[in-house]
């Protein structure tokens, strides 16, 4: 069917929004005239994130639970109340055929909005373990587009479409770049190279096991292309004439994921939905570090995912800082573990998951 009006929700980390766009860049690809609004929640990073995607964007004025006692929870209830009234405003004037909620917390006052307008929606699911908010709401959307088996636990069989997550395309063709990766980054092609992807506030552990380890990285004749994340940026770059000479290649963010990936002999990442499901595609041995602080521990449930299938090593939080690299290094060096583990993922890999979730979205309008 074509689609001419959309609407997609979510946002609040980068976990949401770049799926979300890349659902809508698919979308625009298919029917280049569809008008495609997103809905965001105000002060979020989505609403600078969307508009330089080139979509349109409103936002609500809802917010999480704090766990600590603060002001901001007594005023949750007059606000989720506030964000469901302009929600419906907001779609009765869209008029969209369809609605898709990524997560995040826009994502529930529009989807339940939507459900009750009798507008077919959809919820993309990019974890092992479902929020208990798309739980509830999965039993009202039409259908339920799942990265991982095994979620007729959380949500109706009936409803679930295996799709994949969607990833941005352009981060994982790595086929032949190696040689202008190596160049890009300066480093030497003699050495193997160990990626370390540290993202915002959740780098804080990675960080802290590169510099513990200097100089085991650097007695192991090893390199590192390191992405910190910009909180420890500026304090880290105070050491970069020691890190250089180790061997150590600091970056705040690293734009060319592409050739980031393609030159990593092994990866060391935290463990988000959407990182693992690039890490599958892109098929390199990797050490998976989950967050601690991340909603209902959904990283350790993504790690496992993929460790128990022998796709990945998981490496605690806890432990990072003593045994990351040395349990990084010992892979490394063990070519046959390598390659079980690439085996492993690429078993996994859903390349073509936002084409399968257009998909089901065309199915459903």
């Amino acid at each position: 069917m074509d689609i001419s009006r959309i609407i997609i929700s979510g946002g609040g980390t980068g976990g949401h929004i770049f799926p979300a766009i890349a659902i809508a860049n698919e979308v625009k690809s298919r029917y280049p005239h569809a008008e495609i609004l997103f809905i965001g929640a105000e002060g979020k990073m989505e609403m600078e994130k969307v508009p330089a995607a080139g979509y349109s964007i409103v936002g609500l004025p809802i917010r999480g639970f704090q766990r600590k006692l603060t002001f901001s929870n007594f005023l949750l209830p007059f606000k989720l109340v506030y964000s469901l009234i302009k929600a419906f405003f907001i779609i009765k004037k869209f008029n969209p055929q369809v609605v898709v909620g990524v997560g995040g917390y826009a994502s529930g006052p529009t989807l339940k909005i939507a459900s009750f307008l009798k507008i077919p929606s959809l919820i993309q699911e990019q974890n092992s373990f479902p929020g208990k908010t798309n739980q509830l709401l999965a039993k009202s959307v039409s259908k339920v587009c799942v990265a991982y088996e095994g979620l007729e636990t959380f949500f109706p069989e009936y409803k679930i479409e295996f799709t994949g997550n969607p990833v941005r395309s352009e981060m994982v063709m790595t086929e032949g770049k190696k040689e202008e990766a190596i160049s890009f980054f300066n480093l030497d092609p003699l050495k193997p190279t160990i990626l370390v992807i540290g993202g915002s506030l959740g780098a804080r552990t990675l960080n802290q096991s590169v510099l513990n380890s200097i100089d085991l990285i650097s007695s192991e004749g090893v390199q590192v292309l390191w992405q910190c994340g910009k909180f420890y940026y500026s304090e880290l770059n105070e050491q970069s004439e020691r890190l250089i000479s180790n061997q150590i290649y600091l970056h705040e963010f690293i734009q060319r994921m592409d050739l980031a990936y393609a030159v990593a002999d092994v990866i060391i990442s935290r463990a988000g939905a959407i990182s693992v499901s690039e890490l599958c595609i892109v098929a390199k041995p990797c050490v998976l570090v989950p967050s601690p602080n991340v909603a209902e521990d959904h990283q350790t449930k993504n790690a496992k995912a993929l460790s128990t299938n022998g796709a990945a090593i998981l490496v605690k939080d806890t432990d990072a800082k003593e045994l990351l690299f040395e349990t990084t290094i010992s892979l490394l060096k063990d070519q046959e573990k390598c390659q079980s583990i690439s085996d492993s993922l690429r078993v996994l890999a859903k390349p073509n998951a936002t084409k399968a979730i257009v998909d089901t979205i065309e199915n459903i309008s």
